[in-house]
């Protein structure tokens, strides 16, 4: 059974990653993956959906860290993070040093 959910998120986080469907496609490729165009147009119109492995792969293109979350398949509300949130993030793990004086910043606490 297909699951509508995944067409429309794979668009909205194509597009909120600022990618075009060339871009998804070189981006797989390099991840040994060739599919055309026309396929990434299919899944995002849920004429077909990719298997599971292409959607791991598409998730890690995307950041998507909350996969079951992010498709529906749990009750949680999925956080959308852009990039930069995601960097952020990473940036913010990276350096425990000064994750006090951000907390600070931010008033977290």
């Amino acid at each position: 059974m297909k699951n509508r959910k995944i067409a429309e998120v794979l668009k909205a986080y194509r597009k909120m990653n600022n990618l075009s469907v060339r871009d998804v496609t070189e981006l797989l490729e390099e991840k040994s993956l060739k599919v055309a165009e026309k396929t990434v147009y299919g899944w995002e119109s849920s004429a077909t959906q990719p298997d599971a492995d292409t959607l791991l792969l598409l998730c890690d293109i995307y950041n998507i860290d909350n996969i079951l979350g992010t498709f529906g398949y749990t009750d949680e509300e999925p956080i959308n993070l852009t990039k930069h949130e995601h960097h952020l993030i990473e940036q913010y793990r990276k350096h425990p040093e000064i994750q006090d004086a951000v907390d600070k910043l931010l008033d977290i606490n």
